[in-house]
């Protein structure tokens, strides 16, 4: 079956945080509201707090999220009624493109996929304005279609998001690709709904993995696996 349509997750895939989501911002913004941090513990902290996003009620509420940053900042050591101020402005600061940066091959791996004639979208589970997303990233005219799960009310993996996607982009789920760095929310969910997942995987870390996932270190390697 021809890929006419590749839907992309945004975070960790098309673009990556800035300072303002390392420690280093981490740490300023906590001391700011009284709570003192060790800004060296952030990436541990990061990975220890995972847990609270793996949830059964896929629905889209901001305070999931911002349960989360306050577990990071509580791993980095912060305690007192600031830990939710702080992780409350922190999580509201997502949702500004300008806290981001592209990685550098995306540009170029987009622009390849558009000669191809293959349709793009993205679907995001977040609160940013994906609306204005390819403007800010000079990527106007790329992206088809965009859903993000703030918008939408569910978020990845639950099938009705994809399923919107693909019906706002007027393709087959067998005709659709999902791209991502998440098994679980990306890959398998898209799998679920009959569409083909690829794992991105940057750092190389993923391990035993079905034979039947493509993995993909760099975007720049989509358009021949495509």
């Amino acid at each position: 079956m021809n890929t006419l349509a590749v839907f992309f997750d945004v975070d960790f895939t098309l673009i990556r945080p800035g300072r303002r989501f390392l420690g280093p911002g981490y740490a300023e913004t906590c001391v700011r509201h009284g709570v003192p941090v060790d800004e060296t513990a952030f990436e541990a902290a990061v990975a220890s707090a995972a847990g609270v996003l793996d949830t059964m009620d896929q629905r889209y509420h901001d305070e999931i999220f911002v349960r989360y940053t306050s577990r990071i900042i509580e791993l980095m050591g912060g305690t007192g009624p600031g830990v939710a101020v702080a992780a409350r402005e922190i999580y509201d600061d997502w949702a500004h493109h300008h806290h981001f940066e592209m990685y550098e091959e995306v540009p170029e791996a987009l622009r390849t996929l558009q000669r191809q004639g293959v349709q793009m979208g993205l679907i995001s589970n977040s609160h940013r304005p994906l609306e204005t997303f390819g403007e800010y990233f000079d990527l106007a005219g790329v992206m088809s279609v965009t859903v993000s799960s703030a918008e939408f009310g569910v978020m990845k993996p639950d099938p009705r998001i994809f399923h919107e996607a693909l019906s706002r982009i007027r393709v087959a789920p067998d005709q659709a690709v999902m791209v991502g760095d998440s098994l679980a929310h990306d890959v398998l969910g898209a799998r679920q709904v009959g569409m083909r997942g690829v794992l991105l995987d940057r750092d190389g870390r993923a391990k035993g993995l079905d034979a039947s996932i493509p993995v993909i270190q760099s975007l720049s390697e989509l358009a021949s696996l495509l």
